[in-house]
């Protein structure tokens, strides 16, 4: 889709402001629009900021890294419950699981032993793994949000394991190759922004060293464009389920933990931040490295999304968060409300599904049994649509809304004839008023 040409201009109008108020070098967003970028607003010139343009995502690298991890997952290697220590023995982090880790609900301080490990050369993996144990636990043995880079380093290590070879070339084979990110890389690749603090009293610049994060490079390491981040968003709205599936986003996407447990505005799931906003909620993950800025938020339901980089370290009165969804809100706002296409009838429903095709009730309400050209049985609730497929004879497993998981039994009578659909002891019979 294209946006409306004040839509342009309210993006345009955002990131010019936004910039000028906090003298960043460059500040550059695109709008993502069903799998693809359809504006893209850039200000300031040192450098100037185009799409092909290298900045470094910071934490972003995080939402990989899991990935990452339930890809292995789904391939059998690991368990989400599977303590730290089977896959990285000595750890002593009793009761940390691996989905704690995935979610900063660990209680794990947030950083390694030593120095700033964003501005510093990184250490080995067993050099890692050295200084970790249950004293840095920052809550005790307490499991509650804490946001820990730590925690990725230890997950990035398990990859690294798991997988007989480096993370970086898990995520390179696994996740960047796949999705066509050919332009985020592990160091800088020209041409890139150079990452700057600025002085706050006047117009001086310091250029921030761009160091190898070793064993937290799963936290942060990364280095890519609009256009690659833009395929990222992509996948976390479905337009590449080969790669990532969308089942394994709406497990990312989940609320593990809420940050915020006054206003449950923030959360986090595996990966992912979510921020509620009024009716809204939206997924994806801030970035910051020395110098560097970025932020990827997304709206799932309408396919809509924004990327954006700044090349300094902090936006003063704002922060990249609130750029990213002050964009994404103003486009939603005015850009009309984007009609799912019609499920597709492709094919005819086969002939153990005709029977449980039309008209049902429960409790004097109607609901319409439908067959979709993805070979699911469809039914239309009164406020959403529940899809089921096919698991066995007369039975059916829940994919979506509420009755995802449950279990769809075909019920019949003595002659074989169909008399109703048992979802979870709730029975739809095709009489309003039948018991």
């Amino acid at each position: 889709m294209d946006l409306s040409a004040s839509t342009r201009d309210a993006v345009v109008e955002i990131v010019s402001r936004t910039r000028a108020a906090t003298r960043a070098p460059s500040l550059i967003a695109a709008v993502v629009c069903d799998g693809a970028v359809v504006h893209v607003s850039g200000d300031g010139t040192t450098p100037v900021p185009d799409a092909g343009l290298q900045y470094r995502i910071g934490s972003i690298t995080k939402s990989l890294t899991a990935a990452l991890v339930l890809g292995l997952r789904d391939a059998g290697r690991l368990d989400l419950d599977d303590p730290v220590d089977a896959h990285l023995p000595g750890t002593r982090l009793r009761g940390v699981r691996l989905r704690h880790l995935l979610s900063h609900a660990s209680g794990l301080q947030r950083e390694p032993d030593g120095l700033w490990w964003e501005r510093h050369p990184g250490g080995s993996l067993d050099e890692l793994l050295a200084g970790c144990g249950e004293a840095k636990l920052a809550f005790g043995r307490y499991q509650r949000f804490h946001y820990s880079n730590l925690a990725y380093g230890l997950l990035g290590g398990i990859v690294a394991r798991l997988t007989a070879g480096s993370w970086w070339d898990a995520v390179s084979s696994r996740l960047l190759v796949p999705l066509g990110m050919t332009r985020t890389t592990y160091q800088a690749t020209e041409p890139f922004a150079r990452g700057y603090v600025l002085h706050p009293w006047d117009d001086s610049m310091r250029e921030e060293p761009r160091e190898d994060a070793g064993a937290m490079a799963p936290a942060g390491q990364l280095w890519s464009t609009i256009d690659d981040l833009a395929r990222f968003v992509a996948a976390l709205t479905g337009h590449h389920p080969s790669v990532l599936a969308p089942a394994t986003v709406d497990e990312m996407a989940h609320p593990a933990v809420i940050a915020d447990l006054e206003s449950w505005s923030n959360g986090y799931g595996y990966g992912l931040q979510l921020w509620r906003r009024g009716e809204r909620v939206f997924i994806g993950h801030t970035g910051s490295m020395p110098g560097y800025l970025a932020v990827i938020v997304v709206h799932r339901p309408t396919s809509t999304g924004v990327v954006a980089f700044a090349n300094t370290y902090t936006l003063a009165g704002t922060g990249i968060a609130r750029v990213g969804i002050e964009i994404l809100e103003a486009v939603l706002s005015a850009e009309p409300v984007r009609t799912p296409p019609s499920r597709p009838r492709t094919a005819p429903a086969p002939p153990h599904a005709r029977p449980l095709l039309g008209r049902w009730f429960w409790m004097g309400r109607e609901y319409e049994a439908l067959w979709s050209g993805d070979d699911q049985l469809v039914i239309v609730a009164p406020s959403e649509e529940w899809c089921f497929v096919p698991e066995g004879v007369d039975r059916w497993r829940g994919v979506t809304g509420e009755q995802a998981g449950e279990i769809l039994a075909v019920l019949r009578d003595p002659t074989g004839a169909v008399t109703g659909l048992d979802i979870a002891t709730f029975v739809l019979r095709r009489e309003p008023m039948a018991d």
